[in-house]
């Protein structure tokens, strides 16, 4: 696998202008995301991105994340979408797609500007990150939760060093990330974990999951979810490959559990899942802040009628 310094001299930055910053999204659980770049330097091996850039025709394999286009005007478009008069201040999700504390960042900035748009306008936001380099902008995220709800989300699925070096090559170690989640969660942010995926055969075992939901535990997480892994074309042929690199033995299993279908039967899923539900009760995964920072309740509107 690749090793972080090898990662980080074979990447390719491609300076992009972007025609719109917001993006519209169905089936997610929100309306709409933001992803100041397209590809990630994580390749995480079962990023169901991965099947999008199958079907732009761009790389989806190996090479998924070697090239890393960055939209350098994100920030003023997005400004300029807040400010539309049609815009009602719904929720803005910035990592659905691309991860935004990816090494890129270190460069460019785009994150820490976008978050600042939408300080500026109050507007509700969320995060999803596998990159600790998100304490820099503790200063604006504290900003932010002030005025609107905010929510970051560490995607953390599993704390065992050998599935994570394996499937994870590009990220920090969930340590790192849990360290980070902590200092959100002192500075009064809320924060929580991320199971997902969950790997059949790799992380689903009771032990792995309960040594995530401890440390989340331990690190403060205000909250904890998780999903199983789910296979779509692009996605599902690269993790196969390196299934087939790392744990050959699991091959069959997969293409049995997979066979013909993106997502897990519910007869194969519903035990993990029902164990970390139990788990999370068991060791009380709950918002413990000591400082809460929450946005203001709205305005009370007079009566008309006195």
């Amino acid at each position: 696998m690749d090793s972080p310094e090898a990662r980080l001299t074979d990447v390719e930055y491609l300076e992009i202008q972007c025609k719109s910053a917001l993006n519209s999204v169905k089936g997610m659980g929100f309306q709409w995301s933001l992803n100041p770049y397209i590809g990630c330097e994580h390749r995480c091996a079962f990023c169901y991105v991965r099947a999008y850039e199958l079907r732009a025709d761009r790389p989806f394999d190996d090479r998924y994340g070697r090239t890393v286009r960055v939209k350098v005007n994100v920030a003023g478009v997005l400004r300029s979408e807040l400010s539309k008069r049609s815009w009602r201040q719904e929720l803005v999700v910035i990592g659905a797609a691309t991860d935004p504390y990816q090494p890129a960042e270190g460069k460019y900035r785009l994150t820490r500007q976008c978050l600042q748009a939408l300080l500026a306008f109050s507007n509700p936001t969320g995060l999803i990150t596998r990159g600790p380099m998100i304490v820099r902008d503790i200063d604006v995220l504290t900003e932010l939760a002030k005025r609107a709800d905010l929510t970051v989300t560490f995607s953390i699925p599993t704390v065992d060093h050998d599935v994570w070096r394996r499937t994870e090559p590009g990220t920090a170690h969930p340590k790192q990330r849990l360290r980070a989640l902590e200092r959100l969660v002192t500075a009064g942010i809320k924060a929580g974990v991320a199971i997902a995926p969950i790997l059949p055969g790799l992380s689903d075992r009771p032990d792995r999951l309960e040594a995530v939901i401890k440390a989340a535990r331990a690190a403060g997480a205000a909250n904890l979810w998780a999903g199983m892994l789910h296979l779509r074309d692009g996605t599902r042929q690269h993790f196969m490959s390196v299934l087939a690199r790392q744990w050959p033995e699991l091959v069959p299993r997969y293409e049995r559990a997979y066979l013909d279908r993106q997502y897990l039967p519910s007869a194969l899923s519903e035990a993990p899942m029902k164990e970390v539900a139990r788990l999370r009760a068991l060791h009380g995964v709950a918002d413990r802040r000591t400082i809460r920072l929450e946005p203001p309740p709205p305005p009370k509107q007079l009566s008309l009628l006195g």
